[in-house]
């Protein structure tokens, strides 16, 4: 046998050597039987028997069989020759199938990839375009023959790349990516090039070449080094946008470059406005504060001026009746004619509002206990519905409106289709590890970083089969549940198994096998024997993921074990120019169903993350774990928000109590030792504080009674906004009474009242107008801004009516006590130690009135103040234009969290960007051929159909922010449907005849095609084909004979109703990498504008529903949504604040329409100076921030309207002594009530964990603060030293009026008297009593009494 054997090499050596090439004669012939040098193949490997003979005449059947599978060969049937025979005709035929599968889209490549193949096959002129190398002896059927396992193919240049060039392009519609890709081995789809590409198809090691044809490629005109004979086969290629000769159309722009109309390039991005070739709103600003400084020194000039020339006229110097404005207010007689209706009606509302104030606070101090009482069972009735509080903290529901637009898309998406799976993953490192450079056998020198080792792979490997073990105790199912019972299982969603669940990672290239990572063989390429292994294998799967078989001689699958490709970017991260060995991440992903949140599959699903978590966590302490890792559950979220607010409570209840020490000490007199105990006011500030406490706690009461939400935002908010609301008030009316002495004979309850009627308008202007700008915020559509705007609304008018009544009897209480010198948390202990009667002012006051005042109103400061002020206001003009609008999800974590560490690492690591699904409505029809033209993106569609036009858009990533086009379940089923495919056939025998047969049975059995090959080369189903073929494409899973199958890939993707018409279908597509909320959404305004030009276009289909629409469906596009409107929100909801802060000045003040624009526009430059402040300290501007901004306008009415009232009020001759005395009067209230009380409790904010808090509340808060401080307490009073109302001349005439009054009734009873003492002077100097004297005069002291009482009424205002 050994001698026959070696006959036989020695012939086939002797033959091989005296081969010859000419016209007319074939090199091989006929079948042999299996190449005996493959062994796993995906096809049978049938190689061709040695025959150098000449090419047969075909005829009959073998004619029409060539005609069928190489009709370029076609010379009609009397004058046909080839080198095949019928057999070898089949198995071209079958091996052609499976390519035309991904290249059918693109007829003239598909033309193209099979004329290669048959003139290799059957070519009559075989001898000169193929050179034999390689031949074995084969035994088939009992017979020995020689075949040929190995030869060269002559081609030349201009063919093979004009093959090359029509297919580069040839998409794959379910994954977005090229076919090309899957026929290039390690190179993929970007270093591909003809020779590779052919190189790989005459690889018999990729499991579907049956033998090593290797491919050359000759420039025209070379002959150097080719076989005597051998002419390059240089046939006419297709170009990609030609039509075929057997009726194929062009192909499509998606697929052919050359058939793209010429488009012009999207319009960029508008540029910044610019002025005089710089910042426009810098340029701006600055014109506008040289404006208004340019206008106040000429006010004040001018002002001056008239001054000086006013003196000269007079001859004098500026008396005392004038200020430095030249306003003359000096006292002197007032005529009525000279009271303006302005001046009536201030005096009035004043008059008419003070009365009855001191009317109801009579009546509250007399009652001090039944009022309590009273007040407590009112809180008591509203509090009663917190019993059915309910708190949202679904992210979702707080911040996208019902009916806005993303939440209307969120809803019809999750109606219709499976919500995106719940995604839980790991991004693992190995820093500092020592690379490496492999020399491949196949590939080459190929750099592998430390993390792309041997080691960590199996150790990833275990990590990833410990999590998928993964097993509990599930009470709503009663069982042990695992992975399996809610992992996403897109090949056998109804029964999975372990290896059905979807996991995406490194490992399942090896199918998660640690045979297959440990395999190695040796492998001999290009006469060099060199082992091969792991590295090998990944190499390849890497670039070529859709490959069933690699093209080493380990010969396994890169398909992960649940049947689906692992995309390079699902498996590794951190890479550059796709050289994915070198990456420096490891990616394992886990998804899981999503299920609704009432479903007990959810909470499954949510124990399940949990287990993980723990997991995940032990493996991170563990000292043996070579990795450094960053991870996320989908419950990740939600889990650190509740226990950041958790953890943050007790901070929160630290600042209240810092509030709460600092009112109970600042509201004490201590006007000496001994009395402390007497005069501190703690239980008026714990009162204080229950009043706060209980406004807000009714308030979230009644709205619980009528159904609206609650959060966590209105729990840390609105306390904090009602406190500082109430906690002024509470100054505001405490240190009036401490500053007030009794009258004689007057009682304490009226002395309250009178006090009360004083300051009550004042608290009544604040109170109203932050309750009526609150309740205007609720007309903001976000859910929210909304919810917070209702709750402080309500509160804070709770916390003006309890301060009206239960507050003003505590007050009552603790004067009582007071005045019984009891101490006051020690009630039956006495101090012997008299209250003085002189008015207790503090420390505060005087010292505004001695020093702060009069520096501050001083000629040169109200200039410097008022220049300073105009630069902050411009300055923070400019900067809101350049505030950051956004908010970064990572914001929303602790600091320490485990999810800061995840975000930097998806960042960081991750190559591609979330889906995004162009989802369509009812009301088209994709039945027709019209409607599926408007979609699809293969030959024959529309070239602006719907994917095409997202094809298009993807060309300009930077711009669309696309990255991947759409995949089309209806490209891909037209190409299932396709003849030239095994993919839908029906079966011609058995009891299943005349339904649909997989491609995976014999066509024995399946001898009929769904469809007949298209008369114009286009093939589309009539409405009944498609119709009765979909469902068989969407349940079909795809596989090696039919990788077009809808199963996993589109089954969930097109919705039908009862009927079978579809009502719903989603494309998806994917982002380029989005890292901020500014990318997110940037990227979803142009995704809108991108599917409103699609439903634009499919409008215009016959048939289609004028109501139709194409939107596109980002999980994130719930919360990004906002940032698209929040500034015009923003600007409506804070005008809506300002507006009836305007109004109710106005209206309180008697229509005083310049103390109103004063106020308002203070309250204005607060605001606008907060803004500016955010952009400097790094604050983004969000919903968060919106509310912050709403609670600036609450809290800045606090600290100008007090001050505006009590200037307008004043009756000091001069502006400037008029600012002094609101400066010192109201201002030290307002400081010590608004201002002290504020910043302890916001400064305690600093310690929170929660990035929100400290940055929203803490440092957003403290800014709010201190802008309206020195607003209301620096710019203020200048302001109005400058440009307030001039003093009330009917307050001046009403007192005018008093006086000479009383100087009558004076005069006329002194005159009495004298005549009576006149006339009876003797009787009367005998019967007069000791004490009469007193008695005349006592109706003399009753009118002064009375006289002193006005004055010091409306000289104190």
């Amino acid at each position: 046998m050994v001698r026959v054997a070696a006959l036989i090499t020695f012939l086939a050596c002797v033959v091989l050597s005296e081969a010859q090439h000419e016209p007319g004669f074939c090199t091989f012939y006929q079948e042999c039987g299996r190449n005996p040098l493959l062994n796993s193949t995906l096809l049978p490997p049938t190689v061709p028997c040695l025959d150098y003979s000449r090419a047969r005449h075909l005829r009959g059947e073998h004619y029409r069989k060539l005609k069928e599978v190489c009709p370029m060969l076609d010379k009609g049937e009397n004058n046909t020759y080839a080198c095949c025979s019928i057999k070898q005709l089949s198995s071209l035929e079958m091996s052609l199938t499976l390519s035309k599968a991904v290249l059918i889209r693109c007829p003239s490549c598909a033309e193209n990839f099979a004329h290669l193949h048959c003139i290799n096959t059957c070519s009559p002129n075989q001898s000169q375009t193929v050179n034999v190398t390689k031949v074995m002896n084969v035994t088939s059927l009992g017979k020995t023959k020689l075949a040929v396992v190995g030869y060269q193919a002559f081609l030349s240049t201009t063919f093979a790349d004009a093959s090359f060039q029509s297919c580069k392009n040839v998409r794959i519609p379910a994954t977005g990516g090229f076919a090309i890709a899957t026929m290039c081995g390690r190179y993929g789809a970007k270093l591909c090039n003809p020779q590779r590409w052919y190189d790989f198809q005459g690889d018999s090691s990729n499991g579907l070449a049956p033998l090593d044809i290797d491919f050359q490629l000759i420039k025209e005109g070379h002959t150097e080094g080719l076989p005597e004979g051998v002419i390059p086969y240089n046939g006419r290629a297709l170009m990609c946008n030609e039509t075929t000769p057997s009726g194929g159309q062009f192909c499509s722009c998606q697929d052919c470059q050359e058939s793209c109309p010429k488009m012009p390039p999207p319009p960029q991005p508008p540029s910044p406005f610019t002025l005089l070739g710089t910042d426009g709103f810098l340029v701006a600003s600055i014109i506008l504060l040289c404006l208004l400084i340019l206008a106040f020194l000429l006010y004040v000039s001018v002002t001056c001026w008239f001054r000086k020339r006013k003196d000269e006229e007079k001859g004098k110097r500026i008396g005392k009746g004038k200020d430095q404005n030249s306003n003359d207010v000096t006292q002197r007689d007032i005529d009525p004619s000279e009271v303006t209706c302005t001046d009536k009606n201030t005096l009035v509302a004043q008059d008419f509002l003070s009365l009855q104030f001191q009317r109801w606070g009579t009546l509250m101090a007399t009652y001090p206990l039944t009022v309590l009482l009273l007040s407590a069972i009112v809180v008591a009735v509203f509090s009663a519905g917190l019993k059915s509080i309910e708190l949202t903290t679904d992210p979702v529901e707080l911040w996208s409106a019902p009916n806005s637009r993303a939440r209307q898309e969120k809803d019809f998406h999750d109606s219709h289709f499976d919500p995106f799976f719940r995604t839980n993953q790991l991004i693992l490192t190995a820093p500092g590890r020592k690379g490496h450079i492999y020399n491949s056998l196949l590939f080459g020198p190929q750099n592998f970083s430390g993390l792309v080792s041997k080691d960590l792979v199996i150790e990833l490997l275990q990590l990833q089969k410990q999590i998928q073990n993964i097993e509990f105790w599930s009470d709503d199912l009663n069982r042990t549940a695992s992975l399996k019972d809610v992992c996403f299982a897109p090949l056998n969603p109804s029964n999975p198994s372990l290896t059905d669940c979807a996991v995406n990672s490194l490992p399942q290239y090896f199918q998660n096998s640690l045979d297959n990572i440990n395999a190695k063989v040796n492998m001999t390429e290009l006469g060099v024997t060199k082992e091969v292994d792991w590295r090998d294998h990944l190499i390849y799967c890497l670039n070529s993921p859709l490959s069933f078989k690699d093209i080493t001689d380990l010969g396994m699958s890169c398909m992960a074990d649940y049947g689906a490709p692992v995309f390079s970017f699902l498996a590794v991260g951190g890479y550059e120019n796709d050289d994915f060995t070198n990456a420096e991440a490891f990616i394992l992903t886990f998804s899981l169903n999503n299920y609704a949140r009432n479903s007990t599959k959810f909470k499954v699903a949510m124990q399940w993350e949990t287990e993980f978590l723990k997991i995940v966590q032990e493996y991170q302490k563990n000292p043996a774990c070579n990795f450094t890792f960053a991870y996320m559950a989908e419950r990740s979220l939600e889990d650190e928000i509740n226990r950041t607010t958790a953890e943050d409570i007790p901070i929160f209840m630290i600042s209240y109590a810092v509030i709460f020490v600092y009112i109970a000490v600042a509201l004490g007199e201590y006007s000496s030792w001994k009395r402390i105990l007497v005069d501190s006011k703690f239980l008026v500030g714990l009162g204080g504080i229950l009043v706060v406490g209980c406004s807000v706690l009714a308030s979230m009461g009644f709205y619980s009674w009528i159904g609206i939400p609650s959060s966590l935002v209105i729990l840390q908010v609105v306390p904090f906004l009602v406190l500082a609301v109430g906690a002024d008030n509470i100054f505001i009316f405490v240190l009036e009474y401490q500053r007030d002495v009794r009258k004689p004979e007057e009682k304490r309850q009226e002395q309250i009242g009178r006090v009360l009627g004083n300051v009550a308008p004042s608290m009544l202007l604040c109170s109203l107008s932050e309750s009526v700008c609150f309740f205007l915020g609720a007309l903001s559509t976000m859910p929210a801004v909304k919810t917070f705007a209702l709750y402080a609304a309500l509160a804070v008018l709770m916390d003006f009516i309890l301060q009206m009544t239960a507050f003003v009897a505590l007050l009552s209480l603790d004067a009582r006590r007071q005045d019984n010198n009891r101490c006051e948390l020690l009630c039956c202990v006495k101090v012997s130690t008299k209250r003085s009667n002189k008015p207790n002012e503090g420390f505060l006051l005087p010292l505004m009135r001695k020093y702060y005042a009069p520096v501050l109103l001083h000629c040169y400061t109200r200039i410097i103040v008022m220049l300073v002020f105009i630069f902050m206001f411009c300055a923070s003009i400019f900067l809101m234009f350049n505030v950051t609008v956004g908010l970064d999800q990572e914001l929303a974590m602790p600091q320490g969290s485990y999810m800061l560490d995840y975000f930097k690492y998806l960042y960081k690591y991750f190559e591609v960007g979330v889906p995004v699904y162009f989802v369509t409505k009812g009301g088209f029809d994709f039945a027709t051929m019209e409607g599926m033209n408007a979609v699809c993106s293969s030959v024959g569609c529309d070239q602006f159909s719907m994917t095409q036009k997202i094809q298009y858009a993807t060309d300009y990533p930077e711009l669309s922010y696309l990255a991947i086009p759409a995949n089309s379940w209806v490209d891909d089923f037209i190409d299932w449907l396709n003849p030239g495919s095994r993919c839908c056939r029906l079966y011609t025998l058995g009891p299943n005849a005349g339904k649909f047969c997989p491609a995976n049975e014999s066509a024995f059995l399946c001898g009929r095609k769904c469809m007949r090959p298209p008369a114009g080369g286009v093939l589309r189903p009539t409405e009944k084909e498609f119709y009765r073929f979909l469902p068989d494409f969407l349940g079909n899973r795809p596989d090696l004979t039919c990788p077009k199958g809808g199963l996993g890939a589109y089954d969930k993707a097109v919705v039908r109703n009862e009927i079978g018409e579809i009502i719903a279908t989603r494309f998806m597509a994917y982002h380029t990498p989005l890292s901020n909320s500014q990318d997110f959404t940037a990227a979803l305004l142009k995704a809108r504008e991108l599917a409103d030009n699609i439903t634009l276009g499919m409008r215009n289909i016959t048939g289609t529903s004028p109501d139709f629409e194409v939107f596109p469906y980002t999980v994130t596009n719930v919360f990004y949504e906002q940032y698209l409107t929040i500034v015009p929100e923003g600007l409506f909801n804070i005008c809506m604040c300002l507006l009836p802060t305007f109004v109710v000045c106005c209206l309180l003040l008697g229509l005083d329409l310049r103390s109103g624009l004063l106020n308002l526009m203070t309250i204005v430059m607060i605001v606008v100076d907060t803004v500016g402040v955010m952009t400097l300290w790094s604050i983004d501007y969000n919903a968060v921030a919106l509310i912050n901004l709403v609670t600036a306008v609450g809290i800045s009415v606090e600290f100008v309207s007090h001050m505006t009232r009590s200037f307008a009020l004043s009756i000091k001759p001069t502006h400037v002594e008029r600012a002094m005395e609101a400066t010192a009067n109201m201002g030290s209230a307002v400081f010590a009530g608004v201002a002290m009380t504020n910043l302890p409790g916001i400064l305690v904010l600093a310690f929170a964990k929660a990035q929100l808090i400290q940055i929203f509340f803490f440092r957003l808060n403290l800014v709010i603060t201190l802008l309206g401080l020195v607003h209301g307490l620096v710019f203020l009073p200048v302001l109005l030293s400058y440009f307030g109302p001039g003093v009330n001349k009917a307050v001046l005439l009403k007192l005018q009026q008093d006086k000479a009054e009383a100087r009558r009734e004076l005069e006329m009873r002194h005159t009495i008297k004298q005549i009576y003492d006149n006339v009876s002077y003797e009787d009367n100097e005998v019967r007069q009593d000791p004490v009469a004297p007193t008695d005349d005069s006592r109706p003399s002291k009753m009118i002064e009494t009375q006289q002193e009482k006005k004055e010091e009424r409306i000289d104190r205002f």
